[in-house]
């Protein structure tokens, strides 16, 4: 089985460095560079013709999103298939859910998303995934994006149904043959209790 070339780029040596002791620790791939910014990234990516491209979207000098543009860019696709490079697959690592970063790598060309926190061997899937030519996104960020577009309504329940107020026109009382509503005006409804504790007493 032919390796996968995996081209890491992180601003931070310490997650590079973790991420290349997962890839390498796998069977069917390995890293084959590092870069710490977005420019060395593709320029790299020219160079050492890497089948899955593992970038993080915020860095320095030149960000994940700009690079994928650029490593996607026709005149770049066309040069590597002249010099008879594989097809580049960019998963990019963020650190938040539904990055909008993120989302325009993947209109610019980028075959999906994880987070940086995702497990190893996730990551090691991620990455067979991809260099199939198929999409990867991080699963809880999966369920979020389809919960809104597949998920009906509930509907509500018959019970509460007869609990909402009436119209107005349907409230009001309805007259008596003498033409005069049938509500008790004020002076024939009984004093309320509390009025009478509170009007002043009588005088003399």
């Amino acid at each position: 089985m032919t390796d996968i070339r995996v081209l890491l780029v992180d601003d931070q040596e310490l997650f590079r460095e973790g991420v290349r002791v997962i890839v390498d620790a796998q069977d069917g791939m390995g890293v084959v560079g590092t870069a710490g910014d977005g420019l060395e990234a593709v320029r790299l990516v020219d160079e050492l013709a890497p089948d899955v491209v593992l970038m993080d979207v915020r860095m320095p000098e030149m960000d994940g999103v700009e690079a994928t543009r650029q490593i996607f860019a026709p005149d770049r696709v066309a040069r590597r298939a002249a010099g008879g490079a594989r097809p580049v697959r960019v998963v990019v690592l963020t650190t938040f859910n539904l990055d909008d970063r993120a989302a325009t790598a993947i209109r610019h060309g980028a075959s999906g998303f994880l987070l940086k926190d995702t497990t190893p061997p996730m990551l090691a899937d991620a990455i067979r995934t991809v260099h199939t030519g198929n999409a990867v996104l991080a699963p809880g960020d999966l369920t979020s994006l389809l919960a809104g577009s597949f998920t009906p309504p509930t509907p509500t329940p018959a019970a509460y149904l007869d609990l909402r107020p009436a119209p107005r026109s349907r409230r009001r009382r309805s007259p008596t043959r003498s033409g005069r509503s049938s509500a008790p005006s004020p002076a024939d409804s009984p004093t309320p209790r509390w009025a009478a504790w509170c009007s002043p007493p009588s005088r003399p």
